[in-house]
């Protein structure tokens, strides 16, 4: 990880483990925005609302996106173009326990937490989440702003679209397409494609 200052952004549960991968590995963080002054559990300062990073030079720190999802939503999506436009760049962060393949490629603002396995061949867009003891297998793609919930399972080559939320405990089997804006519901077993813009659900998963 660079150790350019960075700022994070939001200060909620998945923040707060952003913080302690970045206070492990003695990145500097300058301090938190929310859209109000907050406690911080790590004593991180409050700097301001979003808007306060404008003041920052570009070429002088880095961000971190620190909002989290519970289902499909563009927020985070559009905080990370917002801030992409103005030339910002997003950190990425990994946790030191993640076993990453050499082979593999992981795009701008990654989050990777604690005990996940990247193999080789493994192809990850930009601002994506890889939560927590997730296993993503060989030749997986995953698109842009994602969020892959703890302890999912990617079988290999499986394809997963821009904006997908794959919920925690969920598995998806070789060889399947999920589109993009799809959410999967927890604990779901994926067996088949799954088209654009749709929401499945169960053991097996079936859209509804």
């Amino acid at each position: 990880m660079a150790n350019k200052p960075v700022i994070l952004i939001g200060n909620g549960g998945h923040a707060s483990v952003l913080t302690e991968i970045l206070l492990q590995q003695n990145c500097p963080i300058i301090g938190f925005t929310a859209p109000e002054n907050q406690e911080n559990r790590f004593k991180i300062p409050y700097i301001g609302t979003d808007d306060v990073i404008d003041f920052y030079n570009q070429k002088d720190i880095n961000l971190v996106l620190g909002l989290g999802s519970i289902t499909v939503s563009t927020v985070r999506a559009k905080m990370f173009q917002l801030f992409k436009e103005k030339g910002y760049t997003f950190s990425s962060v990994i946790h030191q326990s993640a076993v990453i393949s050499q082979y593999c490629m992981l795009g701008e603002g990654v989050q990777v937490m604690a005990g996940t396995v990247i193999e080789a061949f493994v192809e990850i867009a930009d601002n994506t989440i890889i939560n927590t003891s997730s296993s993503i297998n060989h030749d997986c793609r995953i698109g842009k702003h994602c969020h892959i919930a703890p302890s999912t399972t990617l079988s290999g080559n499986v394809t997963v679209g821009d904006l997908t939320h794959i919920g925690t405990g969920s598995t998806v089997i070789q060889n399947v397409q999920i589109g993009s804006q799809v959410l999967i519901g927890a604990g779901s077993l994926v067996l088949r494609t799954i088209g654009d813009n749709s929401k499945a659900f169960g053991v097996p998963a079936k859209e509804v």
